[in-house]
Formats: C-alpha cells, structure tokens, sequence
C-alpha cells in the first residue's frame, strides 16, 4: 500500500493526481456562484411581467444576457463537477460510467439551449425575421 509523502502532500497531489485542481476548480466557480446569484435573480425579477416583446427587447440588451450566460454556464460546469463527486462516491462498474456520461450530456444540453435561446434573442432585437 502505497501512503502519501510529505512532498506529494504539500504539491497537492493525491493517487489521482487532480484532486487539489478539482477542489479550487468547485471553489471558484462557487464563489462566482455567489456573486452571479444575486445579479440573475435581478435580471428575472425584472423581466417579470414583461410581454414577449418586450422581454425578447430585455435579453436583447447585452447586461441581462451577458449575466444569464455567465449563470448558466458556471452553474452548469460546476454541477457536472459536483455530479461527478457524487456519481464517483455511489456508482460502480458500468452503471458509473453511464451515469457519468448522462451528467455531462445533461449539463452541455443544458448550456447550449440556455446560449442558443439567448442568442436568438439577441438577433430577434436587431433583426425581426
């Protein structure tokens, strides 16, 4: 059995050789979490009630859009990695690898129609097709 030297400790590698990266990777995209949170409950809380032409106008205009993305996709990334924790710690064999596998397709489906939809918007504020 093979035991973590002092050296290893300290460069923050463990048997898998990621695990410090994985943890700051969590940390920061929580923190950018903490401060995305806030500022997209505004941008809903001030599309509420708008008609759909005048929401397509709201997230045509690059603040509420830009902060949309910017949730979605740290949300997203930092669930695949938090899945990922959680898939590693209840699933083995085969069941792991599809579970793993289902996560990341789930998380990049969720990113590409939250970018694609807010895109559409955007070019349905300058162009009315």
């Amino acid at each position: 059995m093979r035991y973590l030297t002092p050296r290893k400790t300290a460069e923050g590698l463990g048997s898998a050789h990621e695990g410090t990266q994985h943890h700051w990777a969590m940390t920061v995209s929580a923190v950018a979490l903490a401060v995305l949170t806030p500022l997209f409950m505004i941008v809903v809380a001030r599309a509420i009630g708008l008609s759909q032409d005048q929401l397509l106008a709201y997230f045509g205009r690059p603040f509420p859009a830009v902060i949309t993305a910017l949730f979605v996709v740290v949300g997203m990334i930092h669930f695949i990695k938090g899945t990922r924790i959680m898939i590693d710690d209840y699933f083995r064999g085969g069941a792991r690898k599809a579970a793993i596998i289902i996560s990341i397709i789930f998380g990049w489906a969720v990113i590409a129609a939250a970018v694609y939809a807010l895109a559409r918007m955007g070019l349905g504020a300058i162009v009315v097709v």
